[in-house]
């Protein structure tokens, strides 16, 4: 059996949905830099930029998990491809929440500082509301599941920094965030909670 080293990223993808974890290590070693700067040439923003990383590489694991990786083409070139629709839908996600319908004869004269601040004051109010109920669905987790999520959002740590500290692999990490959403998201729909902050 070859060494992991010698394998190309497509046979180390191949290794990794066979079981391989250590594979998947190499390939977010071999594939984060390059992945990581094409996000950032394309949004200018590295706080941006970190957070896209992140749900591309959680996407890249879960297509991976579910064997829809075919050795077709060049495996950097299919993760390029997931970052492109990761950030693509988060511009349209930008942009559905900053719509701004016209009038009939595009008269912007009711939009008065009076109505923003109420309209800031309501959006705190939604977005305290939102934050209080994604704490009340974290204490539902599982306990690893709930330190990946505390440690990502309210510590802000990398997944590798995760990793490290829970003393498991990356992939790991990634895995127990990804089931966290999951979890969540279906707490969030069995319960009617809207979570999108405004």
């Amino acid at each position: 059996m070859r060494n992991l080293a010698e394998l190309t990223d497509e046979e180390l993808a191949i290794s990794y949905m066979e079981g391989d974890n250590k594979a998947f290590e190499l390939l977010l070693a071999h594939n984060q830099s390059k992945v990581f700067s094409y996000i950032l040439f394309v949004v200018h923003d590295e706080d941006r930029a970190n957070d896209i990383f992140q749900d591309t590489f959680i996407k890249i694991i879960a297509k991976l998990q579910k064997g829809l990786y075919t050795p077709t083409g060049k495996f950097s070139a299919w993760c390029m491809r997931i970052a492109h629709n990761v950030i693509m839908d988060h511009y349209r996600g930008i942009r559905n929440g900053h719509i701004v319908e016209p009038t009939e004869d595009n008269d912007l004269s009711n939009l008065s500082g009076e109505n923003m601040e109420v309209t800031n004051i309501e959006n705190d109010y939604v977005n305290q509301q939102v934050l209080d109920d994604v704490k009340k669905m974290m204490r539902l987790l599982p306990a690893p599941q709930r330190e990946v999520v505390y440690m990502r959002f309210y510590q802000q740590l990398s997944f590798k920094e995760i990793a490290d500290v829970t003393n498991v692999s990356i992939n790991t990490a990634l895995g127990r965030m990804r089931y966290a959403l999951l979890n969540m998201r279906k707490m969030a729909r069995d319960h009617n909670l809207q979570l999108q902050l405004v």
